[in-house]
């Protein structure tokens, strides 16, 4: 019976409810509309490549539920522009209905054929406006996009089939087909310029006998799971130069991803790596910033020639979710190099090889998730696929005036399985050191700071005093413990200039910044 009565009730109260109200009736808006923005930034993005979506809110704060006769794209159909009104896709929209104190969202994305658009330097500003109603009470929100020319790089595509085109390698002498997507660039390739900027999909090789050559003030983006790969017998001669601005970085070859929105401006993982293959040679990078990707740098093989597979100076590596450098039996010099935020280490030496680093800053504070390596990792083995242990020996591993810092601790480790016949080679000389050992986990000889053949006038624990670690931002301040190296000190007359070409010879601090003033 209470169920019945209950039944009844509700019907009763709904009837009720129902005939007060003036439900689906809604009035013509005459305006008052506000809005989240009044004016929506696509942002920048590469001609023929679609942009985020962007959100628009759209309020009314009257009593009244209001239709708003037309919402649309000033440039109706012919707009590059478009739109989703509460789940409807178009660029016009007739009688859109909005509850009174109720809002909804606008959805916008762009694609855009730049030779469409007047010529204008390699970029345009495309805009348009979205119109709410008609009429002398008309409200209006403006659409704003920079478009950019590129140069694009990507593998072919049966378009029959959608079989992408894939990379044939040289490996010990025998070329194998791989599932790495991409392929060799064409002699007329071979050189980056600063005229437009290089968008690649896939992986652009380059072959035997072949060197791609990057100049000062390019720009390389890389979309998802690509890079550069130097193949057996290339090279890669990255010929940034020192610029005016800091900002700019006017003069700096800068590789980064594809997505050009700010709040992708320093997201790890948004692309592969520089692929230095086994085999490569002369391989040289200078004032280059290589950002958010995979592993910056993969560098194989060739520890044992008589010129280093890879120099690298006057250059910055950021944002890298996995390695920014990571080094297998190869060989590298570094100078002036800087290295922040990476998802494993920053620096990897790893299955032995030769390293020589100096007045470098080797640093690690990422944030996005735990971490489990050091800043700086050196081992002289690998497991194979089987469980195997291989050794290699590690011919070099100095490193000369350097800062060698992080968030975590330690910030080095150098895991070696001892073998007689192995080498083991290192020394830390005038550097600034992250390592704490309060629970004595380290008591091999390896850790022995005392031993001059391999620790020499280093400084450890003391607070670099970086400007923003955080940001990347790693000069360091009039505070850091990285101030004056004492004694003599060939390794500055050796890299004479800091990364920011301010000379140190006089009184050289540790790491790739002379201080400053904050």
């Amino acid at each position: 019976m209470k169920k019945v009565l209950y039944f009844i009730f509700t019907i009763c109260f709904l009837t009720l409810w129902s005939s007060c109200r003036k439900d689906f009736e809604f009035t013509p808006s005459t305006g008052g509309l506000f809005f989240s923005k009044n004016t929506v930034y696509l942002d920048t993005v590469f001609t023929n490549i679609g942009s985020s979506t962007y959100t628009l809110k759209v309020y009314n704060t009257s009593n009244e539920d209001i239709s708003i006769p037309s919402v649309r794209l000033a440039l109706g159909e012919n707009s590059e522009y478009r739109l989703n009104v509460d789940g409807m896709a178009g660029k016009e929209f007739q009688n859109v209905e909005l509850l009174a104190k109720d809002s909804m969202f606008v959805f916008i994305e762009t694609t855009i054929d730049i030779n469409n658009l007047p010529s204008s330097n390699n970029e345009f500003l495309y805009t348009d406006k979205i119109e709410f109603g008609i009429g002398p009470t008309m409200q209006t929100v403006d659409l704003v996009t920079l478009v950019k020319d590129a140069v694009f790089i990507y593998p072919d595509k049966d378009n029959t089939t959608g079989v992408v085109e894939t990379l044939t390698l040289n490996i010990d002498g025998e070329q194998v087909e791989t599932d790495i997507e991409g392929r060799y660039l064409l002699p007329t390739e071979q050189t980056f310029t600063n005229d437009k900027p290089y968008v690649i999909y896939g992986y652009a090789a380059v072959g035997n006998g072949e060197t791609l050559t990057v100049n000062p003030g390019a720009r390389v983006h890389f979309h998802a799971n690509s890079g550069l790969l130097i193949s057996d017998g290339g090279s890669l001669n990255i010929n940034g130069e020192l610029s005016s601005d800091e900002e700019l970085l006017e003069n700096e070859v800068i590789f980064e991803g594809d997505r050009l929105e700010p709040n992708f401006s320093d997201i790890p993982g948004q692309w592969g790596t520089i692929w230095l293959f086994d085999g490569s040679t002369n391989n040289t990078i200078n004032y280059a910033t290589i950002k958010n990707a995979s592993v910056a740098i993969l560098s194989d093989g060739n520890a044992n020639t008589p010129t280093d597979k890879l120099t690298i100076t006057n250059s910055q590596i950021y944002n890298s979710s996995n390695y920014g450098i990571l080094g297998r039996f190869t060989s590298i010099r570094a100078e002036n190099l800087v290295i922040n935020n990476s998802g494993l280490s920053s620096f990897a030496a790893t299955q032995g090889g030769k390293y020589n680093v100096t007045h470098s800053t080797i640093a690690n504070y990422w944030n996005n998730s735990f971490r489990q390596f050091p800043a700086l990792l050196i081992n002289n083995f690998v497991v194979d696929q089987n469980n195997v242990t291989n050794l290699f020996e590690l011919t070099e591993a100095n490193f000369n005036n350097c800062i060698i810092y992080g968030n975590d601790n330690p910030e080095f480790i150098l895991d070696e399985i001892p073998d007689a016949a192995v080498a083991f080679n290192f020394k830390f000389t005038n550097c600034l050191l992250r390592f704490e050992d309060s629970n004595n986990n380290f008591s091999d000889a390896n850790y022995n700071f005392n031993d001059v053949l391999h620790y020499e006038n280093n400084t450890f624990n003391d607070d670099p005093n970086f400007m923003d670690a955080r940001e990347n931002k790693m000069i360091i301040g009039e505070n850091s413990a990285a101030i004056g190296i004492i004694g003599n000190n060939p390794f500055s007359n050796n890299v004479p200039f800091d990364i920011l070409n301010q000379s140190r010879t006089a009184t050289p601090d540790m790491g790739a910044y002379q201080h400053t003033s904050f």
